[in-house]
């Protein structure tokens, strides 16, 4: 096996294989009108243009592949995250931000090189129904739906309905200065071999009616990095167990979400998550989801924790263009404050309602 993976990069750099090749674009423009109360400590509303969006975040890209030959492939993937109400790039200003990567495919898997997805993104797709949305997951925890890796090596490989699957990042978060998507740890520091290295491996298993997987994602710190991760002793660990079941019209997904921030001082969270989608005909459908999130200080003791009810309406006028209707409500406990937006604010202790509606457009 080793030899035929030997074979096949050796013709990819030399050009000596020659076979079909294709490149495609795509894209997906997606956003909306939010509203959501208390977003101040006095109680004030907010009324504009969502900043995120209400299903899944607006992006374009290219995509490309070439036969070579004895099950080889070799291909490359070029996608770049972008606002549409201002038309500023996501994650930190990259160009390509959600992926720009190159690699090698053959019944064995395949092997990735550069910025990719990391194993937790590919844990969650099946199981969160509602997705990286205004009103989702995100609120509680800002890393999932950036759970991408610069200068990585990534490996999957699917085998009747098992997926093995692994990234390894020399230095995760090359851009700057601050966010979830851009936090200053390019790593690669001569004499330091843990500075912003990142680890992630997936283990899943699909069938026709039901799915289950695992993911370990952890981070490293470096210096200078953005707090708290700013030395490389420093780590962030996510740990998903999930899974799915579809019968007829209907998907009900759950799962849970173990984060340990173990820096300057010790942050543990769990969200625990149950969801469906129903579909009433082939056009209109329905999201719902309810999360609970607990978190808990270096005491040990519960410090704060929320509860986040979702409820989406969608409906199909093309398989192209989409528009939906996205509500969600926070229940926070006296010390929380948790917007029930992501990338809004709320006053602590609130209560909070979010009401999006949107149009999306695929090409």
């Amino acid at each position: 096996m080793m030899m035929k993976w030997s074979a096949a990069l050796l013709a990819a750099v030399t050009g000596l294989a020659y076979g079909q090749s294709s490149v495609s674009l795509y894209g997906i423009v997606d956003t909306g009108i939010s509203y959501y109360n208390h977003a101040t400590a006095t109680g004030g509303s907010m009324l504009g243009m969502a900043s995120l969006t209400g299903r899944v975040p607006s992006r374009w890209g290219l995509r490309g592949t070439e036969d070579l030959g004895g099950g080889f492939k070799t291909f490359f993937v070029l996608e770049s995250g972008f606002q549409p109400g201002n038309g500023s790039l996501n994650y930190g200003g990259r160009l390509f931000g959600d992926q720009a990567n190159v690699g090698v495919s053959s019944d064995y898997g395949s092997i990735t090189l550069g910025r990719q997805l990391g194993m937790t993104m590919y844990a969650l797709i099946n199981a969160d129904v509602i997705g990286p949305s205004i009103h989702s997951l995100s609120v509680f925890d800002s890393y999932l739906p950036n759970a991408r890796s610069d200068n990585a090596i990534g490996y999957m490989g699917k085998f009747h309905g098992v997926t093995v699957g692994g990234t390894y990042s020399f230095g995760r978060d090359a851009a700057g200065p601050a966010g979830p998507g851009a936090t200053n740890c390019p790593g690669q520091v001569p004499g330091n071999m843990l500075a912003c290295r990142q680890y992630t491996a997936l283990l899943a298993y699909d069938s026709a009616s039901f799915g289950v997987a695992a993911s370990y994602d952890v981070l490293r710190g470096g210096a200078g990095a953005t707090a708290p991760l700013n030395n490389s002793a420093y780590t962030d660990t996510h740990n998903i167990v999930d899974g799915y079941v579809t019968f007829g019209s209907t998907k009900i997904g759950f799962g849970w979400i173990r984060n340990n921030l173990a820096a300057a001082t010790h942050l543990q969270t769990d969200i625990l998550f149950a969801g469906a989608t129903y579909y009433a005909t082939p056009a209109l459908f329905f999201d719902a989801q309810a999360v609970r999130y607990l978190q808990r200080g270096s005491e040990g003791k519960k410090d704060a924790s929320s509860t986040l009810l979702i409820g989406r309406a969608n409906y199909l006028f093309s398989k192209r263009t989409m528009v939906y209707a996205s509500l969600g409500y926070m229940f926070n406990s006296a010390q929380a404050a948790n917007a029930v937006a992501a990338g809004g604010t709320v006053g602590t202790g609130m209560d909070q309602l979010g009401v999006m509606v949107g149009l999306q457009q695929k090409f």
